[in-house]
């Protein structure tokens, strides 16, 4: 009976579950890790954007960073542009989200990317802080981009299979 409940323990190591979970919490801790060692004053978007792109097999890894990616791109430097010349304002942001749609409707991308580009364009502008609008643009850009590399390295060597969060199946 013992050896039985053993052998279970031993089966909850080896499953998918348990292997996501550590990859995953790997990667978070050492996205973290690198974004403190970089002196990034907020530095717990490194992590937030792993946990939020590693949730997934590679393939899907791939396609999501790349929107995730392109998005923070246009989200950053607008963002970055408009704060640096203009007060945080209600119409102006409203403008710019919908100008951010269009922009990704003509580079042909998809929804990912534009939902990536207004939430980081929403990070960088309604707040008005310290530091210049561009740097707080750059720094942005920087955390998330280093969530996303990390994923990258973890996921291409680790995969991910398709799985349920309760799933302990060897």
């Amino acid at each position: 009976m013992q050896r039985l409940n053993l052998m279970n323990r031993l089966s909850i190591w080896k499953s998918r579950g348990m292997q996501h979970s550590a990859r995953t919490g790997i990667g978070a801790a050492v996205s973290l890790a690198v974004a403190r060692f970089l002196g990034m004053p907020e530095a717990y978007w490194a992590p937030i954007t792993t946990l939020i792109v590693m949730q997934s097999t590679l393939g899907a890894a791939w396609s999501i960073s790349k929107s995730r990616f392109t998005g923070t791109v246009l989200g950053a430097a607008l963002g970055g542009l408009l704060a640096t010349y203009f007060e945080p304002r209600v119409a102006i942001f409203g403008v710019a989200i919908f100008a951010l749609g269009l922009i990704c409707a003509l580079l042909r991308l998809d929804q990912s990317a534009y939902r990536f580009a207004g939430v980081t364009f929403a990070i960088i502008t309604p707040v008005a802080r310290g530091n210049a609008p561009w740097l707080i643009a750059v720094h942005r850009f920087i955390e998330v981009s280093l969530g996303i590399t990390v994923d990258l390295v973890f996921t291409a060597p680790w995969p991910q299979h398709e799985l349920t969060c309760g799933d302990v199946r060897p």
